[in-house]
């Protein structure tokens, strides 16, 4: 079958890629090697739900509702025990020291206080440096106050339950996995490293080796000769993303709510994107050095602003800007609605529209820009 004139030269330069990557051993291993390690690694250590958070008390009061005031906070298992004080000094400074993240202080008149009617207080201690962990524990202390005073004042009312009582129900991740959630996004940006250094490097090693010259005297089209280094990586990355679906199936257990076919169209349009993005790169780059130190800048704002680990609506306004052209943000916004929400396609088009025009506005930029460097 002959292709059109603007393809002229795709398949003798698809093949030609086929075998130079085959051949490379160090492009195989960084494609089909960091992104399941990634993927794993990743997977199971992003976890905004910290369990047992090391806890050290200086209970002043000494009693059985004190104890079991303790018992309370170690219940929640946001917290576990590791030291009891025997002053508020020695509290502060074994949070200062690192070796507990908060400090609970029971005063000697909390039980005396307790049944007399009063209002007791305690205090607690939060070590804020880090303020994911801070927020947890704050919000776990100040739960289990509330809980404790509602128990209270039902025994003093003789009510058996609330008057009011809220019943919620948590869709699509009732058992609020964190795999369920960091997984798919995971997944888009392991095969965004990998996709774009690989393929930022083509027509940088061909520049380096001298063989960029014997494609700018043959007769091929730029369409043909963008369009053949684009489909064999384009293959390989399709290959490595049912991997990493497979590992998000089986090793991570999340299930697929959507249509399978559906997810693996938006892994073709994203890798088809990346890729054009690092031929885009290797256009302008002349060594692979370079190549690769461009890519890193154009993926590390994917990392942090695509909604992969926080929430794209808490980002300033410039940053949220940055976020609506990065192509990983519709990726996760996808692979999050097909994967957890079963999403159809009306409801995820938008993106999957958005993913396309950005491939091809890449892939025709890819081509111009090589033009002019070649003419």
């Amino acid at each position: 079958m002959n292709l059109p004139r603007w393809l002229s030269g795709f398949r003798a330069i698809m093949y030609k890629e086929f075998i130079v990557i085959f051949r490379d051993r160090t492009t195989l291993f960084f494609m089909f090697f960091p992104p399941p390690l990634q993927i794993i690694a990743f997977g199971f250590a992003l976890d905004n739900d910290v369990k047992h958070m090391a806890l050290v008390v200086y209970d002043e009061n000494r009693t059985t509702e004190s104890r079991a005031l303790v018992d309370a906070f170690v219940n929640t298992q946001t917290f576990r025990v590791v030291q009891e004080v025997q002053s508020v000094e020695e509290m502060a400074a074994t949070i200062r020291r690192g070796k507990a993240y908060a400090g609970l202080q029971i005063p000697p008149d909390y039980t005396r206080n307790l049944r007399a009617g009063r209002q007791a207080t305690v205090q607690v201690l939060v070590d804020g440096s880090n303020s994911t962990t801070a927020l947890q524990a704050l919000n776990t202390a100040l739960g289990v106050a509330f809980r404790q005073s509602l128990n209270i004042l039902l025994g003093e009312a003789g009510r058996q339950a609330l008057p009011v009582e809220v019943r919620p129900q948590m869709l699509y991740n009732p058992s609020m996995r964190a795999p369920n959630f960091f997984v798919p996004g995971v997944i888009g940006t392991a095969l965004q490293i990998a996709t774009v250094f690989a393929s930022a490097m083509s027509v940088v090693r061909e520049r380096e080796r001298g063989t960029l010259e014997n494609l700018l005297v043959s007769p091929m089209s730029r369409g043909g000769l963008m369009l053949g280094k684009l489909v064999p990586y384009l293959c390989i990355s399709m290959t490595m993303a049912l991997v990493l679906f497979l590992i998000l199936r089986w090793v991570f257990q999340v299930p697929i709510h959507g249509a399978v076919p559906a997810l693996f169209c938006a892994a073709l349009f994203y890798i088809f994107t990346l890729v054009s993005l690092g031929l885009l790169v290797s256009t302008r780059a002349q060594t692979q050095n370079e190549a690769m130190q461009m890519s890193m800048t154009v993926m590390l704002p994917s990392i942090f602003f695509s909604g992969f680990i926080f929430p794209r609506e808490t980002l300033p306004w410039v940053f949220y800007a940055i976020s609506t052209v990065l192509p990983a943000t519709y990726f996760i916004d996808l692979m999050r609605a097909i994967v957890l929400r079963g999403a159809t396609l009306p409801e995820y088009g938008r993106s999957l529209l958005i993913l396309a025009v950005m491939g091809a506005t890449l892939f025709t930029l890819c081509a111009l820009r090589f033009k002019r460097k070649v003419g």
